[in-house]
């Protein structure tokens, strides 16, 4: 039978996803796992690839549309198959619905219910903009959640420019505007609360390598996902996420890990994290990297993170505070490794020491629940070798 290709969800909130790009046409042969479509959703721009191998057909979507998650936007279709008559039948009476309408004119209220998406009215709601004053450029004139921010984000009257001078505005891409919308909404609100503490890092030093003189090629940062993967199975407050009907405390343990983008940040997930091997964990993290930086994510790469990593170590950082990718209940940041003088046995010495500073959502974890996942990682990272087994 035909296969399907629907507007993706990454998150259990997610209502919507806006079709950026057809990277096949209509028409085209396609293989299976092959780049059908680009989709801007609430976390980032990913890939949509396909499920089947075949013949694109039965386009429901146009580039710039927003589409409601699940709704199907395509099928591929093998030798023999049609698409299914009830979908042509569906989209016939609309498209000539939209070409006879006239066009509302800029600025004119649209007579009767407003058309917008779910996020539109809710984010116009917040933001007191009055939806009857906007056109929309959604599918048949919807109003889209950029529309409202557009609206929202233009003065009511230009100030006169200074002499000699002009302010030049830099519009943000989708990836940060996304990361804007959703780290404004976790800061607003996510009551968060903040655990700091130094941790020795000689142990982990000599572990990346032992691992590396045995053929694993590692960073630190993986050695790290592998160890506080492992700390967090006895530490569930932490892997759980905040929902309206209460708190989830996962079953499983899949990390996110915060990479830098050339427009912002994105978390792509690394599954199954805390039965993961170190060498698996490296591969991953890199292809993962790879593909970030090169616009190349899938909607799997970004679903289901459970708990994130934040490693600014690399620039050397020394400390920093990282915001919770919400629903999330905590988000890690690791700062670099420095030598610094810390007393032992009533002695001063110069010891490695790295400073972990863990960001929580204080309606899922206390403040005992933060200090004691961070005294089992410092002993984890003390004696890591049972940690990276």
């Amino acid at each position: 039978m035909p296969t399907s290709i629907v507007m993706p969800a990454l998150e259990l909130m997610q209502e919507t996803g806006k079709l950026v790009a057809w990277r096949k046409q209509e028409g085209e042969a396609v293989a299976a796992g092959e780049v059908l479509a680009e989709v801007e959703t609430d976390k980032a721009v990913v890939e949509v690839e396909s499920p089947a191998a075949g013949v694109l057909a039965g386009v429901q979507a146009a580039p710039g549309e927003v589409v409601p998650v699940g709704r199907t936007i395509a099928w591929v279709l093998a030798p023999g198959e049609s698409v299914p008559a009830a979908a042509v039948a569906a989209a016939a009476p609309a498209a000539a619905v939209a070409a006879a309408a006239p066009a509302p004119a800029a600025g004119a209220a649209r007579p009767g219910a407003v058309a917008a998406t779910p996020k539109a009215r809710r984010l116009a709601r917040e933001r007191g903009v009055d939806l009857a004053g906007l056109v929309g450029t959604g599918a048949n004139g919807a109003i889209t959640e950029a529309d409202v921010l557009a609206a929202g984000a233009a003065p009511a009257a230009a100030p006169a420019a200074a002499a000699g001078t002009e302010a030049a505005l830099e519009a943000p891409t989708a990836v940060g505007r996304l990361m804007a919308e959703r780290t404004t909404a976790s800061w607003t609100q996510v009551p968060h609360f903040f655990v700091v503490r130094e941790l020795e890092a000689g142990p982990l030093q000599a572990a990346r390598e032992r691992l590396q003189q045995a053929g694993t090629r590692a960073t630190l940062t993986d050695l790290l996902i592998a160890i506080v993967a492992r700390v967090l199975r006895d530490h569930p407050r932490l892997n759980a996420s905040w929902t309206p009907e209460g708190i989830r405390r996962h079953s499983e343990i899949h990390m996110g890990l915060a990479i830098a983008v050339e427009d912002g940040v994105v978390a792509p997930v690394i599954a199954h994290a805390d039965q993961a091997s170190v060498a698996a964990i490296a591969a991953r993290r890199q292809e993962l990297a790879e593909r970030a930086r090169g616009r190349h994510l899938q909607g799997a790469d970004l679903a289901g993170a459970t708990f994130t990593l934040s490693n600014l170590g690399m620039f050397h950082v020394t400390s920093f505070t990282a915001i919770i990718n919400a629903p999330q209940a905590a988000i890690l940041a690791v700062g670099g490794v420095a030598d610094r003088v810390v007393a032992v046995a009533g002695r001063a010495e110069v010891r490695p020491m790295l400073t972990c500073t863990l960001s929580c959502d204080h309606r899922v974890v206390s403040g005992a629940h933060g200090a004691a996942f961070l005294e089992q990682l410092a002993s984890a990272l003390a004696a890591p070798g049972p940690y990276l087994g």
